[in-house]
Order: structure tokens, then sequence, then C-alpha cells
């Protein structure tokens, strides 16, 4: 009896993973206009969740994304450490609480050009 309770316990936990990975969805940063200025509004309305992927549609050259810590958000600035993406297309993976990101371009975060998404 203890070897049934144990396989169902394992087969239970196969069960909630898996569920978590199907239910990870893709958001295009910015809808079809991409990251670009005043996308600062972007998130509003939109539930996110750990693992979920942001996908940042840009030209290579013309902006960047940097994921950053409140205080970076909050002063436009990159912090010491901060991972960079510069390819355009750009895939990040939330994870769960608050996640930051800005594009480090002079004067593009200051335009709006930076968000903020909380993942349950």
């Amino acid at each position: 009896m203890e070897m049934n309770m144990k396989m169902v316990f394992v087969l239970c936990i196969v069960v909630l993973i898996q569920a978590e990975i199907t239910h990870a969805a893709v958001y295009n940063v910015g809808g079809t206009g991409g990251w670009t200025f005043n996308t600062v509004g972007w998130p509003k309305g939109k539930r996110f969740r750990a693992g979920d992927v942001l996908t940042f549609n840009y030209s290579s050259g013309a902006h960047n994304v940097v994921a950053v810590n409140k205080g970076g958000y909050n002063s436009c600035s990159t912090p010491r450490g901060a991972k960079v993406y510069n390819k355009g297309g750009d895939k990040v993976k939330l994870v769960k609480g608050q996640n930051y990101f800005i594009c480090n371009f002079p004067g593009h975060c200051q335009s709006g050009m930076k968000i903020s998404v909380f993942a349950m």
C-alpha cells in the first residue's frame, strides 16, 4: 500500500510540472509595434506567470534590452553585471516577482522605453 501512495505522489508531481510547462505564455512586448518608445504602459491589464516568455522585437543597433533591478529601472541606469540583449527578437523568461527591463541607449529609457512586469 505504501508503494502505491509513493507512485501516486510521484505521478502528481510529474503532472504538476507538465502543467506549469504547458501553461507558459509568450508575449510580444509592445504588441505589433514591438519594443520601442512609450512601451512603459504595455504590461497594464496583463497577467504574467513565472516561466512566461517576453519577446522583444526591435532592429539590432536601434535599441537593446537590459534586465535591471528596481534602482536601474527608476533611474534608467544599467547596474554592474546586468544582462544586456542586443540582437532583436530577444526572448527572456520571467522569474517569479518583479522583472524590470530598459533600453539603455541614450534617452530611450527616459522616453518610456522600459517595462516593469510582475510574474506570479
